[in-house]
């Protein structure tokens, strides 16, 4: 990075400095010995040498001044040297600091954004005609095999869900889009589910709840935000509630795009961790996949909505979620950690590790 240049000239200001100092204390001490050979050879010459004898301990006087102000000016250009080298770390840490904290909003606001759209999907397919027409005879089994046939259409232009579900208002599913993929999802009880739950309360059709990240048992365990909303009698905005759509996420690959896809630089790469992590600072995904699951990463935001910490071994950068547009968001956070010290890179492929909540 370009604001390392100054570290490098001051590391470079003080080498040069020594080496030049090293080499007038050198001379003045090779002067110094000419000085004191002089002094004697002055001596033995008696009278003759006596104003060779001054001369030579003039010699050896300004000798002895050279070394004391190479000294000092070696001590001096260190002293300086490290407060440049002090200062100049603090400058390249407050600019790294800025711009990871800047790339950790962006990738907090790049999952919100499409998180965003999720909830535009569930309130828009909650209105759609198969899927009240379900809802409103749950007994029905032409028109539960309508709504699912509905659902499958969706699914096949919007890759990024794994399922989507119509339960009744006894929260037992009785349509989905991938029967034949996920069985256990038909007929599943949900009615215990705290997304199933608070889509019912929701209090109109203008409305939905979101869950953090969880694993779904009848999606094969998948790692899923859980999206919902209450279906309603004619797909009335102030309709009665007869049941719930519930959509499915696929968390796992499109939060692998954000964390691996941030803007750094190949030396950043090489030594940073881009994380999302939830409200409790449960991490959620992470570009190098060193998290166990459940593990909780240590933020300290302390009330700071975003803002980097540092100490010798790393700098964490942050930024909690401003939300978008109608969706606030759940108070995650964007957190990349650069270590100072190089770390593996992740493989490519590889998919973040994903927090329960």
């Amino acid at each position: 990075m370009q604001e390392n240049r100054i570290l490098d000239l001051a590391y470079g200001m003080s080498d040069v400095t020594r080496e030049k100092i090293g080499r007038i204390e050198s001379i003045t001490r090779q002067t110094e010995i000419l000085a004191l050979n002089a002094r004697i050879e002055a001596a033995r010459a008696g009278s003759a040498g006596a104003a060779f004898g001054v001369v030579a301990e003039q010699m050896g006087e300004v000798s002895s001044d050279i070394q004391r102000i190479a000294r000092s000016f070696r001590d001096e250009v260190a002293r300086q040297t490290a407060e440049l080298q002090e200062a100049g770390t603090s400058m390249v840490d407050d600019f790294r600091g800025q711009r990871l904290t800047d790339l950790a909003l962006n990738a907090v606001e790049i999952i919100d954004r499409n998180l965003f759209e999720r909830s535009c999907d569930v309130r828009w397919w909650a209105t759609d005609s198969a899927v009240v027409e379900a809802a409103s005879a749950p007994d029905d089994a032409a028109r539960q095999a309508h709504a699912s046939d509905r659902l499958a259409t969706i699914l096949r232009s919007y890759t990024v869900y794994l399922d989507l579900w119509v339960a009744d208002r006894d929260g037992r599913v009785i349509a989905t889009g991938r029967p034949d993929r996920y069985p256990e999802a038909i007929g599943a009880d949900v009615s215990s589910d705290d997304w199933f739950q608070r889509a019912l309360r929701t209090a109109s059709g203008d409305d939905f709840i979101v869950a953090d990240i969880e694993r779904n048992p009848s999606l094969e365990d998948a790692a899923v935000a859980t999206y919902a909303t209450a279906i309603r009698e004619g797909g009335r905005e102030d309709g009665a509630v007869t049941g719930v759509l519930g959509i499915f996420f696929d968390w796992a690959p499109q939060s692998r795009d954000v964390v691996q896809g941030v803007g750094l630089s190949e030396e950043e790469r090489e030594r940073c961790r881009v994380m999302l992590v939830d409200a409790r600072h449960g991490i959620i995904a992470d570009s190098l996949g060193e998290a166990a699951l459940g593990e909780t990463f240590p933020l300290s935001p302390e009330g700071r909505e975003r803002g980097f910490d540092r100490d010798e071994r790393r700098l964490v950068a942050f930024a909690e979620t401003p939300g978008y547009e109608t969706y606030e968001g759940l108070g995650w956070y964007g957190v990349i950690e650069y270590r100072r010290d190089a770390a593996p890179q992740a493989e490519p492929t590889r998919e973040p590790v994903l927090a329960a909540p």
